[in-house]
C-alpha cells in the first residue's frame, strides 16, 4: 500500500522540513550522497552502518518521491541502479549544514563515540554473505 505524498497541513516550515528527512537514515543518506557522488545501493549500505536492506529501499524510495534523490537504472546486465542527490536534494543539504555543525559540537561536548565505517561496513559485508547464503539455501530447498 503506497504512502499518501507528504504535503501537509504543517504547523511552520520546520514541520514541512523534518517531515521529509523524518527516518533515522535520511540525513545520512543525504551526507553520503554529497560526500561520493553517485553511489550504487550496496556502496550505500556499506556507507550506512546498522542499515537493513529494507529500510534503505525504503527511504531512497520516500527521497525520490520527494524530488532529494535521482535513481538511475543503467540497462545492462546484471542491472546497474545508481543514485545522486538532486538539486533540491544538494539545497537541502546546505540548510542542514549548521544543523550538523551543532551536532559536531555536542559530540565534542558531550564526549560522545564516533562509528568507524570501516569496522561497519566489514561487518555489513560478513551480514551481506550470511544473507547471500541464507537465500541460496532457501532457493535451492525450494527447488528441491
Amino acid at each position: 500500500m503506497a504512502k499518501a505524498p507528504r504535503n501537509g497541513p504543517y504547523i511552520c516550515g520546520i514541520d514541512a522540513a523534518l517531515d521529509v528527512v523524518s527516518g533515522k537514515w535520511k540525513g545520512l543518506i543525504l551526507w553520503e550522497l554529497e560526500t561520493h557522488g553517485v553511489r550504487r545501493f550496496a556502496e550505500l549500505r556499506r556507507g550506512l552502518p546498522g542499515v537493513s536492506e529494507k529500510m534503505l529501499t525504503q527511504h531512497l524510495r520516500e527521497m525520490e518521491e520527494d524530488g532529494l534523490v535521482h535513481r538511475e537504472v543503467h540497462a545492462e546486465v546484471p542491472p546497474r541502479v545508481e543514485y545522486s542527490l538532486t538539486e533540491h536534494g544538494r539545497t537541502l543539504n546546505r540548510a542542514l549544514g549548521p544543523l550538523g555543525a551543532w551536532g559536531t559540537e555536542r559530540m565534542r561536548r558531550e564526549g560522545a563515540a564516533t562509528v568507524n565505517t570501516a569496522d561497519a561496513a566489514d561487518e555489513a559485508d560478513a551480514a551481506d554473505a550470511a544473507d547471500m547464503a541464507n537465500m541460496t539455501d532457501t532457493t535451492e530447498a525450494a527447488h528441491a
